[in-house]
């Protein structure tokens, strides 16, 4: 009879929808095939309603946690509403069916006492009499979900193997304690108590399941989509947004002028700034011309000389490696610099710059071959290094045999071209050529042949003239020569220097 299922405990699985559901037995209907459960659970929590009444569509398995004793269940008998068949009301509604029914919720009873479900026991080790329809029904009941059983058992006895091989040897299991620690412990026995027997010998195989997962198709299904929209899903716009330098204006009042130099006659090769001035080319004779008027208008050889020195010691200094090579922690492995210098204008300044290395504790060696008379410049820039721990050596048998951090050629003069069929001047050649070091030229003029010595780096005063490959890379340095003397010379001229007074120059 269905009384005698009344105030039983069940555990009922919906499926994924409706979820499982925990309580104890108060009503069965076979008419109507429902089954309803007091104070139920609803996966694990407690439900807002008292009662809970299921149809035999919503059920897809149903387990028998324990079964009252033979007094137990007369507290429900009130509660029984039709009866059941001979053949039982548990083999009727553990039926599991594919349909998807609905919840049916009965309103709070007053009449109904609260109470709690009770822990899980062992049936095995309880003596619990059972009437002959009860046991036909448990068997029937049984025999119909032994393979839905079964395959739980086996997957709470995979996830326990992998639990526990998952746990360090030397972990120790935390210690739980109070009601609801003691809850919390059993549940995990209930789903991972049993014992190992199957151990699964086969990893997932993440390579194949990736593999079935095509990205490339995905993003060009999403770009065309996007294309098509007009919209990007992602969140990423369409156009990217303007970034700016810290030192750039957001705020442009008017129109970048890129050049801002122009030069009276036609430019045979342009060069242009980091920040893309554009800077031209101008001939030997147009820039010896620029320096007579600097030097009538004040801009002496002497100031000329020390300006030039300044900013090719200070270009100089940077190729050496700068704070990183010149510190104190670094003073046992100071730089050598060779100084390679003819007599004239162009060696005066190598002189200038050579003396100002020498004060920033830099091992300068200064070679000029020996002449019966000197220009007044280059005695004076003697007379200074010669104040300096720097050395002076005349013969190219002085020069260091092995490779120097950097040699600094000031050999080349246009007006001094007869020099360069010297003795002398061949064998200095030949030797930065064989020392392997990088150089830096200081002031190059422009050869229609082939240079003697090939340059890494080139150093142009004022404005570059139009050097070849030979020179390298070119730089530019201010010697300090005013706007209004560019423009007595037929220059338009505007610095392209900015906060610095050597910068690099690229071909435009």
């Amino acid at each position: 009879m269905a009384t005698d299922w009344l105030g039983s405990i069940v555990s009922i699985n919906c499926g994924d929808s409706l979820g499982v559901y925990q309580g104890r037995v108060s009503a069965v209907d076979q008419v109507s095939q429902t089954i309803s459960l007091t104070r139920p659970f609803h996966n694990g929590v407690k439900c807002l309603v008292p009662e809970v009444t299921f149809r035999a569509g919503d059920i897809t398995e149903l387990k028998i946690l324990e079964i009252p004793g033979p007094g137990e269940n007369q507290h429900f008998g009130d509660l029984h509403q039709a009866e059941l068949g001979p053949s039982g009301v548990g083999c009727q509604v553990g039926i599991g069916q594919n349909g998807m029914g609905k919840l049916v919720k009965k309103p709070a009873s007053s009449s109904s006492a609260p109470q709690n479900i009770p822990k899980r026991t062992d049936v095995k080790s309880q003596d619990v009499a059972v009437s002959p329809q009860q046991q036909q029904c448990s068997k029937s009941y049984v025999d119909r979900h032994m393979e839905s059983l079964s395959q739980s058992k086996s997957f709470r006895r995979r996830h326990n193997s992998w639990s526990s091989s998952s746990r360090h040897p030397n972990q120790a299991t935390p210690k739980k304690s109070g009601l609801k620690n003691g809850q919390m412990k059993n549940k995990d026995d209930e789903c991972f108590g049993d014992d190992i027997e199957e151990i699964p010998d086969t990893d997932f195989d993440f390579e194949g399941n990736l593999a079935l997962f095509d990205k490339a198709a995905v993003f060009e299904e999403i770009d065309t989509y996007e294309r098509r929209s007009g919209s990007r899903s992602r969140g990423i716009p369409n156009e990217r947004p303007t970034r700016y330098r810290h030192d750039e204006n957001i705020l442009e009042s008017e129109p970048i002028v890129y050049r801002r130099i122009t030069v009276p006659h036609n430019v045979s090769k342009e060069f242009c700034t980091d920040s893309g001035l554009v800077v031209p080319s101008v001939s030997y004779e147009l820039h010896k011309k620029l320096l007579s008027v600097a030097e009538k208008h004040g801009l002496t050889l002497e100031r000329r000389l020390e300006m030039t020195g300044v900013c090719a010691s200070q270009m100089a200094l940077t190729l050496l490696g700068g704070p990183n090579r010149l510190n104190p922690k670094n003073i046992h492995q100071r730089p050598t610099v060779a100084l390679l210098c003819g007599p004239h204008v162009k060696g005066a300044q190598g002189i200038s710059c050579g003396r100002h290395l020498a004060n920033h504790d830099v091992q300068v060696i200064l070679f000029l071959p020996n002449f019966m008379k000197m220009l007044e410049s280059i005695t004076n820039e003697l007379s200074l290094f010669s104040k300096t721990q720097g050395q002076q050596v005349s013969s190219l048998k002085d020069l260091p045999t092995s490779p120097v951090d950097l040699v600094i050629n000031c050999l080349d003069c246009p007006e001094n071209a007869f020099l360069r069929d010297q003795p002398w001047y061949k064998a200095a050649v030949a030797w930065a050529n064989q020392n392997r070091a990088p150089v830096l030229s200081i002031d190059p003029p422009v050869h229609e042949v082939e240079q003697g010595i090939d340059a890494k780096w080139s150093l142009a005063l004022g404005l570059p003239l139009p050097l070849g490959e030979h020179a390298g890379r070119v730089y530019l340095c201010d010697i300090g020569i005013p706007q209004q003397v560019f423009q007595e010379v037929g220059i338009n001229y505007h610095s392209p220097f900015g906060c610095k007074f050597v910068i690099p120059l690229h071909s435009a």
